[in-house]
């Protein structure tokens, strides 16, 4: 077999396997949320107020058709989710499918600034760590590590309310109205991300800078900027390419806390009141568009993985 030949066969194999893999997760994801509801006991005397009758609780079950078998149930409920039909929220009256993409846009603004703000601050730190051993820097990025690993975001989300909000007034402490809004939530989003990042950038740049062809690079007269952001930045970008895909997901399924706390009215604050008021057909489908999201980033994250690094789609 020619080498282009080859070639592309191993990455069309690595692609339908990325692809495969990710249609097995949003099934495993459809399985759980489907039980779930049902392992917390009878769907239809959750949904239903405290206050309801026995009557109205069996029309109920039979409206929204809990009383079939289960696997008829399951089969029923798969029909209808591989086409986005979630049913309808019982609090607003509305599709389900429809509320989740109506809050999307919030939720995504704060998840991407939250995350530009880790990658503002921890890379170039991380970089400064990683080339300074034993540095203020260094020093700083340990610190961030450790506020990242130890302090709460909900804890920290109240912080900065108390501080920046209530004592200084510089920014607001809840909505969306002005664009100043999204500074503290996000910050208080992105400081797992931040910590996280920064000891991934420092450990990636101290494993690096040790290498021949850096040595190599310094022997030919090359500046320390030069070789830091031509050469070691470059190596150390394949597993942050991988992390802050990975992270961007997670940023965007659970920001529960701060929407609530900041009051931002994203998915996060959506779902909290979800719960709340045991509106079931809106928490299923505000957790299996999370968790697409998630897989559709991570499958992204792993073809751009593949394609910066041809050892990961060799198998090497």
């Amino acid at each position: 077999m020619p080498y282009t030949a080859q070639r592309d066969f191993v990455v069309q194999r690595y692609l339908l396997s990325r692809v495969l893999q990710s249609i097995l997760v949003l099934f495993g994801v459809l399985l759980l949320v489907f039980f779930l509801v049902r392992a917390t006991g009878d769907p239809a005397r959750l949904m239903m107020s405290r206050e309801a009758s026995d009557a109205e609780i069996a029309a109920f079950r039979h409206e929204m058709g809990f009383d079939r078998p289960e696997i008829v149930q399951f089969g029923d409920f798969m029909a209808h989710a591989v086409v986005g039909d979630f049913g309808e929220s019982l609090n607003y009256r509305e599709s389900a499918l429809a509320l989740v993409l109506e809050r999307l846009p919030a939720t995504v603004e704060l998840a991407l600034v939250g995350l530009l703000m880790a990658v503002v601050l921890a890379i170039p730190l991380g970089l400064l760590a990683g080339s300074r051993p034993g540095s203020w820097a260094d020093s700083a990025s340990r610190f961030m590590g450790l506020l990242g690993q130890t302090v709460p975001n909900f804890w920290l989300g109240m912080l900065l309310i108390l501080v920046f909000a209530v004592r200084f007034r510089v920014f607001p402490s809840f909505g969306r109205d002005k664009w100043s809004s999204v500074i503290l939530p996000a910050f208080a989003l992105g400081m797992v991300t931040m910590g996280q990042m920064v000891r991934l950038t420092r450990a990636a740049v101290l494993e690096v800078r040790n290498q021949d062809y850096i040595r190599t690079a310094f022997g030919k007269g090359l500046s320390s900027q030069s070789v830091y952001i031509g050469h070691v930045l470059r190596n150390v970008a394949v597993p942050l390419i991988s992390f802050i895909g990975v992270e961007f997901g997670y940023m965007l399924g659970g920001s529960i806390y701060i929407e609530t706390i900041f009051s931002w009215p994203g998915l996060g604050n959506m779902v909290a009141q979800a719960v709340a008021n045991r509106d079931f057909p809106l928490v299923q489908a505000v957790a299996f568009f999370t968790s697409f999201v998630v897989v559709l980033l991570n499958l992204m994250t792993d073809i751009a993985y593949g394609l910066i690094d041809p050892r990961i789609r060799y198998g090497k």
